[in-house]
């Protein structure tokens, strides 16, 4: 492969990689994913993206609380995870992914919580400039309702409807296609319509994989084909383009 491409969400800390982390990582870059952007979740993950970012001067790291812990979390949980998200906020290239996960939680204490928690992150992104990376699954909308405002948000691995999509892109942000765009219709309607100036492209590995198995950041090239045919655009420009969209977005 002669053009390199970044993958802008993944996460090669989690234990599916703890085998063979640094062939992964290594195999990646043989094939042209010159940078690739770790998202922590949680207090655990947020120290081990960290430590990935400092081992590979290709690797950079965002670090975040899922909406998955919002619900059951205290406010002194809350309260130590952004501290450390601030104390650490010079050695990251974004905050998230943070956000609201509706798909999972449907009791409105549940979901209050979620906004309750996603505001005080949100604060921290505009407080520090920082790109804002959104989890937003069935709830994209409210999403964006929160977090519009601010210069960079980038709802990862997008899967909201398509007049989302073009409000999202309409407030100047960015949408992530990940490598379901292989297989899932949906998501290839969304990359057949998103505007090419506002993509992204990742793989959220482990997850969503385009073989079988456990999804690597090699596979986002996969990707570039579907994304290809779907907007008769060269490959070689989905590449570039997405590439540099985010060098911008999240200042690397």
């Amino acid at each position: 492969m002669d053009h390199q491409v970044i993958d802008s969400h993944c996460h090669l800390d989690f234990p599916k990689f703890n085998k063979d982390r640094d062939d992964t990582i290594q195999r990646a870059r043989k094939i042209g994913v010159d940078q690739m952007i770790n998202s922590g979740v949680d207090p655990k993950t947020n120290i081990s993206s960290l430590e990935l970012s400092q081992r590979y001067e290709y690797i950079h790291a965002t670090l975040g609380f899922s909406p998955h812990l919002s619900p059951e979390a205290t406010d002194e949980r809350v309260r130590q995870m952004l501290a450390f998200i601030e104390d650490n906020v010079a050695r990251i290239v974004g905050i998230g992914e943070a956000g609201l996960d509706y798909h999972y939680f449907n009791s409105n204490a549940e979901r209050n919580r979620q906004i309750e928690v996603f505001k005080q992150v949100i604060e921290l992104a505009d407080r520090y400039n920082k790109p804002l990376v959104i989890h937003g699954r069935e709830a994209e909308d409210v999403a964006l309702g929160l977090a519009g405002h601010l210069d960079k948000v980038i709802f990862h691995c997008y899967g909201g409807d398509l007049q989302t999509m073009r409000n999202i892109v309409d407030a100047g942000h960015f949408i992530s296609i990940p490598t379901l765009v292989c297989f899932s219709e949906h998501h290839q309607e969304i990359a057949k319509e998103a505007p090419l100036e506002h993509m992204l492209l990742e793989t959220d590995s482990p997850y969503l994989s385009p073989r079988k198995g456990r999804n690597e950041p090699a596979f986002i090239t996969d990707s570039l084909p579907w994304i290809s045919y779907l907007k008769g655009i060269q490959e070689m420009d989905i590449a570039e383009v997405t590439r540099k969209n985010t060098i911008r977005v999240f200042g690397l």
